[in-house]
């Protein structure tokens, strides 16, 4: 099929460009320019559009296999064309545990049958999740993971972590390490303060992320070899990635939208739609993620997409579990928290949702470019809505951010120079 999207505005890392037309054409983008007329089976009227590559989330939750009744993969990544991704690299706290070829293979069995975007598994760094014994990397690695992590547990030995990061990287493979201290943590529920107080609830202090990045930023520099630091969210983090990576430790950090938005306040009134891992912290660790996106100290932004089921967040406060949707809230929120305010521009934005996260996961997306594959997002940057959960396409409707104002909504998703999404 021959698909032409004319007067868009193509927004990549490195440039914008005005009234341009791309022609697609056996799933690849075959030109770019201006005035293209070929005819095509379908054309797209892109004016007052803003055309990016696809978005690439290096963090998400399916739930498939095991847990279907939150998420599942038609599910999953159905909610994520809906929110512009077009690339999804899903964790593997399934059951049973991806920590294996035959359960690798399972997952891209299905994902090539019933998902709608591209799906890149992310397998166990140990075994079972467990923390003790290596996962099988090198054949999962054939099977089509991109990288490797316990997210959801920490590896909690030192020795552990410094092997996986030497043997993950001998297979090209990307470490994505999950910082918390469960000693520190002590099972708390949220961040430890003033709020986790008055709530008379079990607090984490934010010393139980900071100690275990800092661990990893050691090991990385001590072997040489590179980590990805998941979800930051206290100041202590960015700071110590920040000089870092003035001293050329290779290390990268992602950040998500709740961290960027939301304070412990949000947990008032026992609302465990706000629990999450790690938890909501102060407005000076709120600051300091939005300076660390600014300058650059935290690469791309991921949504931790983490359903779950109606009835299990509909409890007491500390028996609820973590995580929250993301994947339709993602990049209205960003645009309405960082873009709006000029904290970021667009170019810096789709660097931390595309092109950055690609490079990290190692796969050939993120760009717009002759001969790329066409995935791309057409959005409408300036229309405001109300975000409504009843509207969403995921199975879970588990978010904090119902209510909220927002602008920038997607209108296409296009996957292979497939239509997967289209807002009518």
């Amino acid at each position: 099929m021959k698909i032409l999207i004319k007067h868009g505005t193509i927004i990549t890392r490195d440039k914008t460009e005005t009234n341009r037309d791309i022609l697609i054409e056996n799933g690849r983008i075959s030109r770019i320019g201006e005035g293209i007329n070929e005819a095509a089976d379908l054309v797209i009227d892109a004016t007052g559009l803003a055309v990016l590559p696809g978005l690439v989330d290096a963090h998400c939750h399916l739930r498939d296999p095991g847990y279907e009744y939150k998420e599942d993969i038609r599910t999953g990544s159905m909610s994520a064309a809906k929110g512009g991704f077009t690339s999804i690299a899903c964790m593997p706290n399934t059951n049973p545990v991806i920590d294996n070829e035959s359960i690798v293979r399972t997952i891209m069995d299905k994902a090539s049958r019933e998902g709608v975007v591209n799906i890149y598994p992310i397998g166990a760094i140990t075994k079972g999740l467990e923390g003790n014994e290596l996962s099988e990397m090198g054949s999962m690695k054939e099977a089509g993971i991109v990288a490797v992590s316990d997210d959801g547990r920490p590896v909690m030995q030192a020795s552990v972590m410094k092997k996986a990061l030497i043997y993950a990287n001998g297979f090209g493979l990307t470490v994505i390490s999950h910082c918390e201290d469960l000693n520190l943590a002590e099972g708390g529920s949220m961040n430890e303060g003033e709020t986790c107080t008055r709530l008379g609830l079990h607090g984490i202090p934010s010393a139980a992320e900071d100690v275990m990045v800092s661990r990893e930023i050691i090991l990385s520099e001590y072997t040489g070899m590179p980590v990805h630091i998941a979800h930051v969210s206290t100041r202590g983090s960015v700071e110590m990635i920040r000089q870092a990576k003035k001293r050329g430790v290779r290390v990268t950090a992602e950040t998500c939208p709740h961290y960027f938005t939301l304070t412990e306040k949000a947990c008032e009134g026992y609302n465990t739609n706000a629990k999450m891992n790690p938890p909501l912290r102060t407005q000076e660790d709120v600051d300091a993620v939005i300076e660390g996106l600014r300058d650059g100290t935290i690469d791309i932004i991921a949504t931790d997409h983490a359903p779950h089921h109606f009835d299990e967040k509909n409890v007491e406060f500390e028996l609820a579990p973590n995580g929250i949707v993301g994947f339709e809230t993602a990049l209205p929120l960003a645009l309405t928290y960082l873009v709006k305010p000029g904290i970021l521009t667009m170019n810096q934005l789709v660097d931390k949702m595309s092109a950055k996260p690609a490079e990290i996961l190692k796969i050939n997306k993120g760009d717009i470019r002759t001969g790329a594959d066409a995935d791309l997002v057409l959005v409408n940057l300036n229309e405001e809505y109300i975000i409504d959960p009843d509207e969403f396409l995921c199975k879970s409707k588990n978010t904090p951010f119902g209510g909220f104002r927002v602008c920038g909504r997607v209108k296409y998703t296009f996957v292979g120079g497939k239509i997967v999404y289209n807002d009518k």
